[in-house]
């Protein structure tokens, strides 16, 4: 039993891990009797959680099965300044009103992973709205302009001569003084929050706190190569419908797939292995394997149902070339019509610009024949 138990605190803390501080302290601990103040920060710079920010929330899931206290940390106020950390320009602040948004769905959307009855939610506005100058100050003075600058983003813009905000220097100090708050015993992000939560142990030590543990995770990359990020539109997200998401993770690139695995399933490690070492040797045929990814995933945020049912609907449609059993049907009564207009007047498309696009890309066929002009009338 106490094998199994070092085993699997083992993995929580190295599966799609890049880094612990100080992983032998934490794992002691994990392997005591103690409980622990696990902190997560969230701040609502959009009203839909994606599979990268599900991947801290599945490790938290991991703690909070041990019976640790999950804190999560709602940004209402840092999300007014906006924090860079993988940002190459100044970020736009939110306003109150957009924030509120956002955040409505939020707690649903979280409850899809964690049990919400056993987490602590807080509102950082709560300390942060009512600090005053000197305890911004007083905050300030345990860093050093320096050790900004030394940030890679921060390094980078400076040397490129792109503007850096006063204002984004002082987000690692407000996500830091969180742990404060909190009473954080480890602080759990992803690897480009490493600064932001190393502040975090500064300033506990400052206010004479023990300093939190940090785990920082490996990210993931988006539908087209770059960041998961909201920014870029490139994301899936938990709350999509079973086909959308299955039909996204098939989109990918073969080479993620190893790594989604790792990140955004419960699928034991031994199995990924077998699988990786499977694609080495080509044994298996990469798009059954990335099938299988699909339906993990999709199984985890609907069902192992509605998963099969999405994969069956992409064979139908992808291998077989046959019509969704979902489709809109639209009566049109003009005998006569621009394409363009066709596509963005039944909401086929969202402008007519990305009519234009899809047309000029080969992307719309009429009785199995591909239309590339789009100032033909149907």
């Amino acid at each position: 039993m106490k094998m199994e138990q070092e085993e699997k605190i083992e993995e929580i803390l190295t599966r799609g891990v890049e880094r612990v501080i100080e992983k032998n302290h934490l794992k002691k601990i994990l392997l005591s009797d103690q409980k622990i103040r696990i902190k997560f920060g969230i701040d609502p710079t959009g009203d839909k959680i994606h599979l990268g920010n599900a991947i801290p929330l599945w490790k938290l899931k991991d703690f909070q099965e041990l019976g640790h206290q999950i804190v999560l940390i709602i940004g209402d106020f840092t999300a007014q300044i906006g924090d860079t950390s993988d940002k190459k320009a100044i970020r736009q602040p939110l306003s109150r009103e957009q924030i509120e948004e956002n955040m409505r769905d939020y707690q649903e959307q979280v409850g899809r992973i964690l049990d919400l009855d056993k987490i602590e939610f807080v509102y950082n506005s709560q300390w942060l709205r009512g600090m005053t100058f000197s305890d911004v100050v007083r905050l300030a003075s345990n860093f050093t302009v320096a050790q900004m600058i030394e940030r890679e983003n921060f390094s980078q813009r400076y040397q490129e001569g792109k503007p850096i905000g006063l204002q984004e220097f002082l987000y690692p100090l407000m996500q830091g003084y969180d742990s404060v708050a909190v009473k954080s015993n480890l602080e759990v992000g992803g690897n480009d929050q490493t600064f932001n939560m190393l502040a975090g142990r500064t300033i506990q030590r400052a206010y004479h706190q023990e300093p939190q543990d940090v785990m920082a995770l490996n990210l993931i990359e988006g539908l087209d190569g770059r960041k998961m990020s909201k920014s870029y539109g490139n994301t899936i997200n938990i709350t999509d419908p079973p086909s959308e998401m299955f039909g996204k993770i098939m989109s990918m690139k073969d080479e993620l797939m190893i790594k989604y695995f790792i990140a955004c399933t419960r699928m034991p490690m031994k199995e990924i292995k077998e699988i990786e070492n499977g694609l080495k040797r080509s044994e298996v045929n990469p798009r059954d394997v990335k099938d299988k990814l699909a339906r993990e995933i999709v199984s985890l945020y609907h069902s192992s149902e509605e998963a099969a049912q999405a994969s069956r609907e992409f064979k139908e449609i992808f291998r077989r070339k046959k019509i969704p059993t979902d489709i809109p049907e639209i009566k049109i009564s003009e005998s006569e019509i621009n394409l363009v207009d066709l596509l963005a007047e039944n909401n086929l498309v969202k402008s007519k610009n990305e009519a234009r696009r899809l047309i000029e890309q080969k992307g719309v066929k009429i009785d199995q024949k591909v239309w590339d002009n789009w100032s033909e009338k149907v």
